[in-house]
């Protein structure tokens, strides 16, 4: 499987686990999405890795994805803020993962094709 279906798996399913913590506020039952949510993501953080990715890419792809999709989505479910100041922290943290993904590749030095 395409290791970037493996990523937004484990994206989706931690957001819906925390999502669901945050429901279980009002639902105990969604306790059990928490968990489910939450194994499964890493489960599928695991097979990411196994594919060679590197960890501070996935992590970081992972986090901030994570932590834009979860902000999203409880100012919609829970009338929870979502503010100017908010969007433009998001912006700076899916900056800082291009950044760290861009630093992960080696650069080409020259030296290679001779």
């Amino acid at each position: 499987m395409n290791r970037w279906w493996l990523l937004a798996g484990a994206i989706v399913t931690e957001v819906a686990g925390t999502i669901s913590l945050r429901g279980a506020v009002d639902h105990a039952w969604l306790y059990a999405g928490t968990v489910v949510g939450e194994a499964a993501s890493f489960y599928l953080l695991v097979k990411v890795l196994q594919t060679g990715m590197a960890l501070g890419v996935v992590y970081g792809i992972w986090s901030a994805l994570g932590v834009g999709a979860t902000a999203v989505l409880s100012s919609v479910l829970f009338d929870e803020a979502f503010t100017g100041p908010m969007v433009l922290g998001l912006l700076l943290i899916v900056g800082g993962v291009v950044l760290v993904d861009v630093g992960s590749h080696p650069r080409a030095t020259g030296k290679e094709a001779a």
